[in-house]
């Protein structure tokens, strides 16, 4: 079944991540470009209708655009992220979207605790994270302007694409 995401794409942190995230994400080499996720999965892509996607637009326009900065890099075991600064707008634009789909909880109900994240690199090999920690830090901090979310879906190839922008509008 093809999925879909609610996003936020950080183009500053492209510069920064890309070539990590293109080597060592899953998503970035099908067209998933450095973001902060609000939802995944969202409705499943064959799901996704006029009136769910308006739906969505209402609940994010609800939002006020704000400013962003991710000073430094953090962990999971076996992933290194950005550390978004506030990261409270986007928890609560990601609680929201998920209160009104609760049939799609986030990451599919597997972490008690959603913790915002732009993902740079996954791997086992700790080598590796240490240098992509070490070398991403050069370019830290990143500073945003968060004034839009965007819906993405997979394509019958597994590739994703942008479907549509959804504006802050608070």
């Amino acid at each position: 079944m093809r999925s879909s995401a609610v996003l936020v794409h950080i183009p500053e942190a492209e510069p920064v991540v890309g070539v990590w995230r293109l080597g060592h994400t899953y998503d970035a080499p099908l067209g998933v470009p450095p973001h902060v996720t609000l939802l995944f999965p969202f409705v499943p892509a064959d799901d996704l209708t006029g009136e769910v996607e308006e739906r969505l637009a209402r609940i994010v326009a609800e939002a006020e655009p704000f400013d962003v900065t991710f000073p430094r890099t953090a962990r999971f075991p076996t992933l290194i992220y950005l550390e978004p600064h506030p990261s409270r707008p986007f928890s609560v634009l990601a609680e929201t979207i998920a209160a009104e789909w609760p049939e799609h909880p986030p990451y599919e109900g597997e972490f008690d605790d959603v913790i915002p994240h732009l993902t740079v690199a996954e791997s086992e090999d700790e080598g590796l994270l240490e240098r992509v920690e070490a070398d991403v830090e050069f370019g830290l901090p990143l500073h945003a302007r968060v004034s839009e979310a965007q819906l993405y879906a997979e394509d019958p190839a597994g590739r994703w694409h942008q479907l549509r922008g959804l504006p802050l509008a608070g």
